[in-house]
């Protein structure tokens, strides 16, 4: 029988080993911090482009909108040091007369837009869709008037509604109808406002919906039309439930657009005649650069921020149960 070394026996009777230079074992730490370092140097680009990404978002999204809520609870005019006040400003928005006629006169552009604005594109784009010839043309003529500033068609829909020479009272005129104070009468006003602006966005929605309809399977309008049905019905029984979803999601995204109305109100009627077409963002335009009460505008974008905020989340659950 072999006699083994005195150490190699204590080695084995306590479970140790031996080496050379009498260090602990090694372990798999070293190689995962290896592996981390080289991951991180492979993508560090990747990583400080991320970096700037979020800094610049985090920047000029989040924290001007941190901001402007907490302006709403100050009573800020920048000539002199923010004071907080808590909830005042929320209520004298409420006691102001035109915060309710604000909000009136907004739901109803909103409502006005929603017949107008959501009809005619739909509309549109099932005429184009059925067109063979010219289809390219009239794609970019109704997509023409996205493509204007919008100060330009204000100025060019002032020129259409003027009293005296304007285009819409001459073709009366050649009708044999009265002339009408389009932007004039509180009951046209807000009417007027809802065509410029169906006519200046619709382009958009519309190629929205020729896209959903060029996804539609044709097997299903040859099925219905074998059934005997009418266009009326193909279009009420296969296009519309076809479309349902687009149709949805385009209705939520008009509602959370025109509640930010500003543009047609402020350049063609200022609000006027008689406030009839003051909307929220016109108001709260007026509390910082008329009265300079920045306490009072932020008071009022923080309820629109909530008001549109219902809206979207309703926008995401939406989108979310239809992936």
């Amino acid at each position: 029988m072999s006699l083994q070394p005195l150490s190699t026996a204590a080695e084995k009777a306590t479970g140790e080993d031996s080496s050379p230079s009498g260090s602990a074992p090694r372990t798999g730490v070293p190689a995962t911090r290896s592996r981390l370092r080289r991951t991180v140097r492979e993508n560090l680009v990747a990583y400080l482009f991320l970096a700037a990404g979020v800094l610049c978002f985090a920047l000029f999204s989040w924290y001007p909108i941190v901001r402007g809520i907490l302006l709403g609870f100050q009573q800020v005019t920048f000539a002199e040091p923010a004071r907080w006040v808590g909830l005042d400003n929320f209520r004298r928005l409420v006691d102001d007369p035109l915060f309710l006629t604000a909000w009136q006169n907004t739901g109803y552009f909103t409502l006005l837009a929603l017949v107008f604005g959501f009809a005619a594109p739909f509309a549109t784009a099932v005429v184009l869709n059925e067109l063979r010839h010219g289809r390219a043309y009239l794609r970019m003529t109704v997509y023409l008037p996205v493509m204007l500033p919008s100060i330009v068609t204000m100025l060019l829909w002032r020129q259409f509604y003027d009293p005296g020479p304007g285009l819409f009272n001459n073709a009366l005129e050649v009708l044999q109808l009265p002339a009408q104070q389009w932007l004039e009468s509180e009951n046209l006003a807000m009417v007027s406002l809802v065509l410029v602006s169906t006519w200046a966005n619709m382009g958009t929605t519309t190629l929205i919906y020729l896209a959903a309809l060029g996804g539609i399977p044709g097997e299903l309008y040859e099925a219905a039309e074998l059934d005997g049905a009418s266009i009326r019905q193909r279009l009420w029984h296969v296009t519309v439930p076809q479309m349902r979803f687009i149709l949805m999601i385009t209705l939520l995204l008009q509602v959370i657009g025109t509640m930010q109305v500003f543009v047609e109100p402020f350049v063609l009627t200022g609000g006027g005649p008689d406030d009839a077409t003051v909307t929220v963002l016109l108001l709260l335009y007026r509390y910082a650069f008329v009265y300079n009460d920045f306490g009072l505008a932020s008071a009022m974008s923080t309820l629109l921020f909530v008001v549109l905020g219902l809206f979207s989340v309703v926008y995401l659950r939406l989108t979310r149960s239809k992936g």
